[in-house]
């Protein structure tokens, strides 16, 4: 039966479908021009930078509930191994690691949803398979992702150490909270997005971070389009509201912006030491480096993105 006729409607609406031509696999990460990338690069005063990245290990944020993904599994495959034989001499220590693409900081690659069929401008969800992965719309197709970036720090904005569970973001509030900041939205920008949950993740209580929690209502797709963002980032693990709005439409959020709009998402973001640093001096724009890692195939990739004010 597919979605119902409000999602058709928002559908329509987001849509950049052809925006960049029949063939394009990029989405709004075509707006990170030379000249979005000088507007980031003009925002470093101090050159003080921040990681936003989780660390990779056993106690990520997966616990099992969302099918397929895993903690990062580190194990080592070689311990101090004399490379000639001869312990006296080179000796070297190698390691490998099994882990969900999107199990920690991540962005979603466009390859990411589907749904009647299709992915991002049209092409066929058909070109996902087991043998290659994603033969278009794949993570690999981002090359480089650096441009401003702009903090929205609603949690503090709203006076609380995290949003409440179940609270949805809708443009309203992200506008509020941006004209509280001074600054204005370019075509280009990353949008990071704070709501305090994933410090439930910090003190290790990763069902309470999992659900409910705070994200982005449907509302906020249309939102996003008018600011022409080029991608957006929180800090939660589902980046929409979770449950959502509506019981009967599952991720709406992910489809409208994935593959409508062909938005990138990226969820599970440490902003934690970023927003007081934004908060200690006002100054909510940095310039945001966060190039996903190039797996070939890939509906999604870990990211270590980096903020320089």
């Amino acid at each position: 039966m597919g979605f119902p006729e409000w999602f058709q409607e928002l559908a329509k609406k987001v849509s950049n479908k052809g925006r960049w031509g029949d063939a394009d696999e990029l989405g709004t990460l075509n707006l990170i021009t030379p000249e979005a990338t000088l507007r980031g690069v003009a925002t470093v005063k101090r050159g003080e930078s921040f990681s936003l990245a989780i660390p990779l290990d056993r106690e990520g944020p997966q616990t099992g509930r969302i099918p397929n993904r895993i903690n990062p599994l580190h194990t080592m495959t070689g311990i101090n191994t004399p490379f000639t034989g001869d312990p006296d001499k080179t000796c070297l220590s190698d390691d490998v690691i099994s882990m969900g693409t999107q199990a920690a900081t991540h962005w979603d690659a466009l390859a990411h949803a589907s749904y009647a069929g299709t992915m991002y401008n049209d092409h066929p969800s058909a070109m996902i398979r087991a043998e290659t992965g994603a033969m278009v719309c794949g993570i690999e197709k981002v090359k480089t992702l650096v441009t401003r970036g702009v903090l929205l720090d609603l949690a503090r904005f709203k006076g609380r150490e995290r949003l409440e569970p179940g609270l949805v973001i809708t443009p309203e509030l992200l506008e509020d909270c941006l004209q509280s900041t001074g600054l204005t939205l370019e075509p280009g920008d990353v949008l990071l997005v704070r709501t305090g949950h994933i410090t439930n993740l910090a003190i290790g209580d990763r069902d309470a971070y999992r659900v409910p929690a705070p994200g982005f209502g449907v509302q906020s797709t249309l939102w996003f389009k008018e600011k022409n963002l080029a991608a957006v980032a929180n800090d939660t693990i589902a980046f929409e509201v979770w449950p959502g709005e509506d019981p009967a439409t599952l991720f709406p959020v992910h489809m409208l912006n994935l593959v409508d709009a062909g938005l990138t998402q990226g969820q599970n973001w440490q902003l934690e030491k970023l927003a007081e640093d934004c908060a200690s001096d006002g100054v909510y724009e940095f310039l945001l480096s966060a190039t996903p890692e190039p797996i070939v195939g890939g509906t999604g990739a870990p990211v270590n993105p980096v903020a320089t004010k």
